[in-house]
């Protein structure tokens, strides 16, 4: 299944992008070299917990061995990038279907998360890091974009998103938000497309090359309980459970909101709009909005899950307007969930709350039932970690809405 969702390009003709950024795209980032000490700082970092690829190599191994092998993996990771060629073994993924929601007989459900070699990832790593300090330095990124970006995260997307929401219906203004999905968006982006997208954005040369490189001649394997499918080839996307693949998608996106004239907030796919909606004129220019948005899906051979994009209607006098995407009406939703916060069209947090103390409760019970030594110690560091950042995810962000009483 999780192979049948790649796209077959069409590369006859590759559009050219309607760049979103204001920055300096003269500058080029189109060669890496890496020190030993970069590479030594990277092999103690690594995370001995997490699972190693299909190459075998467990990342204990590296940390533990790091004096005997750090000027070896240094040497193999400059020579990767001066020929810009990438080892066959750091092409290969052991997919693992992690469950979303919905029915567990349904593959569509599930996200598909990429095992892939350990030391590439070190060397994804050393990419991934030029190109965020690239991309900083010369504000290449839209400032839409709020994953995997320094500084920002999904409490600020949700604080500048519903601050903006706030004022308007303080205002006594009608508005609606829209809520976007990316069908299957990590595995279907075009690598000739994207490729596009990054020399646009300065990375030429021999990083563009290897990158390509990296892209080309990938292939997939299903695991489950140490079972595992055939390989299957990988014609599209970047690998979700890469280093790589998230500054490359968000890369991709970046001039997704070129021309829309809401506003736009992005966490990684996951992209919402807001328009005051104070009279037709204004529905009818967020529909011009959503027009623009499924022309872009199209010429960039990306596809909106039509069924899963949600309009909220909030405030009062609202007009409650139907609009569509792709020849579908959009349906209307009265709650939420906005990057793990339940988000209703009443803007009170009561459901939330609710939600949040369930799950809180749940977790002290399971303490309660599985710890026999109810020490201090024991309790305190577990309730920190278990219990506490249900009460807390975005707390801030609930703050903001509750201190206010709305309408029903």
């Amino acid at each position: 299944f999780f192979a049948s969702v790649f796209t077959a390009e069409d590369v006859r003709e590759s559009p050219k992008p309607e760049l979103a950024f204001v920055g300096d795209k003269s500058e080029e980032l189109s060669r890496i070299e890496v020190s030993r000490e970069e590479v030594l700082e990277l092999i103690d970092k690594l995370n001995i917990n997490k699972s190693p690829g299909p190459d075998g190599i467990h990342p204990r191994v590296l940390k533990e061995l790091k004096s005997e092998v750090v000027e070896l993996l240094t040497k193999v990771c400059n020579l990767s990038f001066k020929s810009a060629s990438v080892p066959n073994d750091w092409k290969l993924a052991n997919v693992t279907p992690i469950f979303k929601k919905g029915s567990r007989g349904d593959p569509g459900n599930y996200r598909p998360v990429s095992l892939t070699s350990v030391p590439g990832k070190l060397v994804e790593t050393i990419v991934k890091d030029k190109i965020v300090r690239h991309i900083e330095k010369h504000k290449l990124l839209s400032n839409s974009q709020h994953g995997f970006c320094k500084g920002k995260s999904c409490l600020t997307n949700l604080l500048e998103f519903f601050e903006g929401v706030n004022k308007l219906v303080d205002k006594g203004d009608p508005v609606d938000i829209v809520y976007l999905d990316f069908q299957k968006a990590f595995d279907k982006v075009p690598h000739q497309r994207l490729l596009c997208k990054l020399s646009c954005h300065g990375i030429k040369g021999k990083v563009l090359s290897w990158i390509e490189n990296w892209l080309k001649d990938r292939e997939q394997r299903v695991g489950i309980n140490d079972k595992f499918s055939e390989w299957r080839g990988v014609t599209s996307g970047v690998p979700q459970g890469s280093v790589l693949g998230p500054i490359l998608f968000i890369l991709f996106i970046n001039d997704l909101e070129k021309g829309v004239n809401s506003e736009v907030a992005k966490f990684a796919d996951d992209t919402k709009l807001l328009k005051i909606v104070k009279s037709k004129a204004d529905c009818e220019e967020l529909q011009k909005d959503l027009t623009k948005l499924s022309d872009w899906a199209t010429k960039w051979q990306m596809k909106f899950n039509v069924d899963k994009c949600k309009v909220m209607h909030i405030g009062k006098n609202n007009s409650n307007y139907t609009y569509n995407m792709m020849g579908a009406n959009l349906a209307t939703t009265s709650q939420e969930k906005d990057l793990g916060v339940i988000v209703d069209s009443s803007l009170k947090m009561s459901t939330q709350c609710a939600e949040a103390v369930k799950k809180a409760n749940r977790m002290l019970g399971i303490i309660k039932k599985g710890i026999e030594n109810k020490t201090e110690n024991i309790l305190l560091p577990l309730y920190k970690s278990m219990v506490c950042p249900h009460l807390e995810y975005c707390v801030q962000m609930w703050s903001l809405i509750s201190k206010k009483i709305y309408w029903h």
